[in-house]
């Protein structure tokens, strides 16, 4: 889970009437008011989520998940007298940590709609502050977790085990770093009959977590027996989401791109697309981006070109150790011509072509991420450059990210 709109709606999306009898039963409640508008903006219910997250703005002027979430509908939602207000709420100074860091994004996104990039940057740097702050942890060596990576999945280990795993073609794996275009590959291929879309399973960093408690050697000692049972622990976890019976699913947890080692181990069957993204574009727009977890990386931007370096690495290496396996689809190309792309991105899918992809905005499937409003639209440019517009507020993560600025695809 990467984000409000996913958290609460896990729970309500299936089931947004009875989100609605919540908030038709507990009127003065703004939290419920806000669960209603994610259920809402979930099934793709714009106007109907911009009401509720109004409703709770009315309620308590001072909740920020209202006011970020309004901005998080993208452009054309806050105007001029939210401007106002949001200002006058950070100037309190009672007003809640958490609630300053939402309302700071907030008001940034409006600032950007608005063409003020220097005013907007200036509140996604003092949200982002407020976010580093309450982080838990210290930042990662990534580059030791990537040596690491490469050292013990090698061309020699997979040789060893060639083979082991669970036999199933079923899974579709979309990783790469948030923001990259993952989502909308999500839809392109969610709307093919033979592939059901899920959402951001957990199950194979929780596999991961449990094999790291055991010590850092501990994937290296599994049997082939461990290895099949673990892939089938995630099938059998997986089909839990699977509900319209099809060939295929998807599984969109972007940091999935840290465990691909351990996918090609479990399910060597399995498809890996990597969404890769301009480093600078990538960077930017996670920056500006209020994750609810996970994604601790994303408010510095030094930390955010170490972190693309890192993914970068990894993807690299499994390429180089396992050739063929893994289906790098660049973002910029997709937009640039998005029908041979599609194309090919659904044989490495291990489909046959199907048109209604080239049609994916008008697939109503529920979206749980924070581009649900982006793939419900055809595919636009006027995205690829915006980054342009903070070039010169982004010294660091241009510096950090090294030469992998220019040369990572």
């Amino acid at each position: 889970m990467t984000d409000p709109v996913e958290q609460a709606a896990a729970a309500l999306a299936d089931n947004p009437a009875r989100a609605g009898e919540l908030a038709a039963r507990y009127p003065a409640n703004p939290r419920i008011a806000v669960n209603l508008g994610h259920a809402l903006r979930t099934r793709g219910d714009r106007e109907g989520a911009i009401a509720a997250y109004r409703r709770a703005a009315a309620l308590q002027p001072t909740n920020g998940e209202a006011w970020w979430s309004l901005a998080n509908l993208k452009i054309g939602v806050l105007g001029a007298a939210d401007e106002r207000e949001m200002r006058r709420l950070l100037e309190r100074r009672d007003l809640d940590e958490r609630d300053r860091m939402r309302l700071s994004y907030a008001l940034g996104r409006l600032l950007e709609d608005a063409g003020r990039f220097a005013e907007s940057f200036e509140h996604y740097a003092a949200g982002a502050a407020v976010a580093f702050r309450q982080r838990q942890s210290p930042p990662p060596d990534y580059r030791q977790q990537a040596a690491d990576i490469s050292a013990l999945f090698s061309e020699e280990f997979f040789a060893r085990r060639q083979g082991w795993g669970a036999a199933s073609a079923a899974p579709i794996f979309v990783v790469g770093l948030p923001r990259s275009g993952s989502t909308l590959v999500e839809q392109i291929l969610a709307t093919h009959p033979d592939i059901e879309g899920t959402m951001e399973l957990p199950y194979t960093g929780s596999i991961a977590g449990r094999l790291a408690a055991r010590g850092p050697d501990a994937i290296a000692r599994l049997t082939e027996r461990e290895v099949r049972a673990l892939g089938e622990e995630y099938l059998a976890q997986a089909g839990v989401h699977r509900r319209l019976g099809r060939l295929r699913f998807i599984d969109k947890m972007p940091n999935n791109f840290r465990h691909v080692g351990l996918i090609r181990l479990i399910l060597p069957d399995a498809c890996i697309i990597d969404v890769r993204r301009h480093p600078m574009a990538a960077g930017f727009s996670c920056f500006k981006q209020l994750f609810a977890e996970g994604h601790d990386y994303s408010y510095d931007l030094a930390e955010l070109g170490l972190y693309y370096r890192f993914y970068l690495a990894t993807v690299r290496h499994f390429a180089k150790v396992q050739p063929g396996t893994i289906h790098t689809q660049v973002y910029e190309a997709l937009v640039a011509e998005p029908d041979a792309q599609i194309a090919a991105l659904l044989d490495a899918a291990g489909v046959d072509f199907a048109p209604e992809c080239l049609r994916f905005y008008e697939n109503r499937r529920a979206v749980r991420t924070v581009s649900s409003e982006q793939v419900r639209q055809p595919i636009y440019r006027s995205a690829l450059e915006h980054w342009r517009h903070y070039e010169s507020f982004l010294g660091p993560l241009k510096q950090a990210l090294g030469d992998a600025a220019s040369n990572w695809h």
